[in-house]
């Protein structure tokens, strides 16, 4: 325990806030479609998907290795750089949930860490033949093959029960949600708990308080599963609406043909120890349902704004860890003293815009559209 600076303190607790924030932005990829067909009810969705972020960051630490030795060089890190990738990736991660838009919280962090490595220890800090295999790829690949997966199976799925009575159908693809439903959270917490049970280890050996190439010690694990599923539990109501209601209207069969894609891409990649976004395949799901449905309406407007994001979110937190690490990296303290009242105060503000126009479980799914208000209104819960 005596590597366990304060510094190395706060890198932690950062690092767990970012869990946290992953949760919460992140509940939409497992509950969305269960909640818009009203297969679960939106407190009963994220009370099951919170427990069951929790049990799945027990189940792998396939990824947590790729983050902690993998994506960036552990003998160059620093707990200063490792902190200013986390602001960029937490202010990168509120930013996108006050908008709506169901960007990849791996990618931000992804971003924000390779950033604040890349200005602190220079290029050869950086593995980018691991970025380019461990996580680029998979973000391209991994959406269109869930998207594809879930088309053919929503088409078969309306085919095999176009005889049947409707009422029949969507009860018992409702109760199929809520098995399918409850395997994209467990695949979630597999995958998604990891990369802060990645960063937490990394933080560790950096300190020289866990040797090179070590694993995560189970108090990392437990922490980095709870952090996550209070986060989930708290529910992305914001972005609940978007991916629910957002892309196309959703009914059972879509929704258990696009959870049965996701999860089934989800736990493949964490077994392989790619650190996919689960967003972008939790969004490409749900566009493969609505497509694998004759006269299904797909929003593209919203699917062009999602996609955008997806495109900027590892850069944007790239340069926001970058410039956070020049501070760390140059101020000593005062630098990092200086980064964290900052980011605390951006987060503050973003928190407080997002009461001008909240969602919440009663109104979630009232619009398709999540807009943010200018002028002040009814206050309101907005997680």
């Amino acid at each position: 325990m005596d590597h366990i600076t304060f510094l190395v303190g706060v890198v932690i607790v950062t690092a767990l806030a970012f869990d946290f924030t992953n949760g919460f932005h992140d509940t939409a990829n497992a509950m969305a479609t269960s909640i818009a067909t009203g297969a679960l009810s939106p407190r009963t969705a994220v009370l099951v998907s919170g427990v069951l972020n929790v049990v799945g960051a027990f189940l792998s630490t396939e990824v947590a290795k790729t983050i902690s030795g993998g994506i960036v060089d552990d003998t160059l890190v620093t707990p200063g750089m490792i902190f200013a990738g986390l602001v960029g990736a937490i202010l990168w991660n509120l930013l996108t949930w006050l908008a709506g838009l169901p960007s990849s919280s791996s990618h931000a962090l992804f971003g924000g860490l390779i950033g604040a490595v890349w200005v602190g220890a220079g290029a050869n800090g950086v593995h980018f033949d691991k970025v380019v295999e461990k996580v680029l790829i998979p973000a391209v690949a991994s959406p269109v093959v869930a998207g594809v997966a879930a088309l053919i199976a929503t088409y078969l799925a309306y085919r095999i029960t176009a005889r049947a009575r409707q009422k029949s159908v969507t009860k018992g693809f409702r109760l199929g949600q809520i098995a399918s439903a409850s395997l994209v959270s467990l695949a979630h917490g597999t995958n998604d708990a990891q990369k802060t049970m990645g960063v937490i280890t990394l933080t560790l050996i950096s300190a020289g308080a866990l040797g090179h190439d070590a694993g995560p010690p189970l108090w990392v694990i437990a922490s980095a599963g709870l952090a996550i599923g209070l986060g989930t539990y708290l529910g992305g109501w914001r972005i609940i609406r978007t991916m629910g209601k957002g892309l196309t209207e959703i009914q059972s069969p879509q929704g258990f043909a696009a959870e049965t894609a996701s999860t089934t891409v989800i736990l493949t990649s964490a077994h392989l120890g790619f650190a996919l976004s689960t967003t972008q395949v939790a969004s490409g799901s749900i566009l493969g349902a609505g497509l694998g449905r004759r006269l299904a309406e797909v929003r593209w407007g919203v699917a062009g704004r999602m996609v955008i994001a997806w495109l900027i979110t590892l850069p944007a937190a790239a340069i926001v860890g970058g410039l956070a690490a020049g501070l760390v990296t140059h101020g000593g303290n005062v630098g990092t003293a200086v980064v964290a009242l900052v980011a605390a105060a951006v987060a503050t503000a973003i928190v407080v815009a997002s009461r001008r126009n909240p969602v919440d479980a009663k109104n979630v799914n009232d619009h398709h559209e999540v807009s943010i208000r200018t002028a002040p209104a009814s206050v309101g819960t907005a997680a």
